[in-house]
């Protein structure tokens, strides 16, 4: 059981990531219920994933506040989405703000679950990642993740900084504090200066 601090914090990753799916379905001028569609998908997506891999109930299963969550922001995003002019640029910063929050969210609920340390930052990551991904292959966008700035090396900061940092006997709250605003930081500079990590540059083979 979440406390009330931290199930905020994952309501709203959900609202956050649930808004960036009816963005797109308003760039794609999907239906209703394409924006209830893509909404829920990306809400809870990757939350979905991660409690299927740690076999526990699914969590929108339990509580219906994330269901209504989703569909909630779909309805409203039909009739308002036009009132965002810049609607790409705000699906970015809403996708970095989510990706943050679920990435601390994903690791401090497999934490809880009996996960290790690196289960719980990969589920970190895959909670992270696997909603925006799903709306992306879902509504023909591209793919976040596969782009050449940061995206996942961000998921992977939050997750990981909020695990060293409860390690370390920091109280939860503020370990997820900490996790979300240095997972922003790593993809708000991204976004900002296109903050890369290193390609992979091909070579000629060897003869043998």
């Amino acid at each position: 059981m979440l406390s009330t601090p931290l199930y905020i914090l994952d309501l709203l990753g959900v609202a956050v990531f649930a808004t960036t799916g009816a963005l797109v379905a308003s760039r794609k001028q999907m239906d209703i219920i394409g924006f209830v569609l893509l909404a829920t998908l990306t809400g809870v997506g990757g939350g979905t994933f991660r409690d299927l891999i740690l076999d526990r109930p699914v969590f929108w299963t339990v509580d219906q506040t994330y269901l209504i969550i989703c569909f909630g922001i779909a309805i409203i995003a039909f009739f308002a989405s036009h009132l965002i002019q810049r609607r790409y640029v705000a699906l970015l910063w809403l996708d970095a703000i989510g990706l943050a929050a679920y990435a601390v969210m994903g690791a401090h609920i497999a934490t809880q679950n009996g996960a290790g340390f690196f289960v719980a930052g990969a589920m970190g990551v895959m909670t992270a990642t696997f909603g925006g991904m799903i709306r992306d292959v879902v509504s023909d966008e591209n793919v976040l993740i596969l782009q050449e700035e940061i995206y996942a090396t961000a998921a992977l900061v939050a997750a990981f900084a909020y695990l060293v940092l409860t390690y370390l006997g920091i109280p939860p709250l503020y370990a997820a504090s900490a996790g979300t605003a240095l997972g922003l930081v790593a993809r708000g500079g991204a976004i900002i200066w296109h903050w890369q990590l290193p390609r992979y540059k091909p070579r000629e083979g060897r003869e043998y």
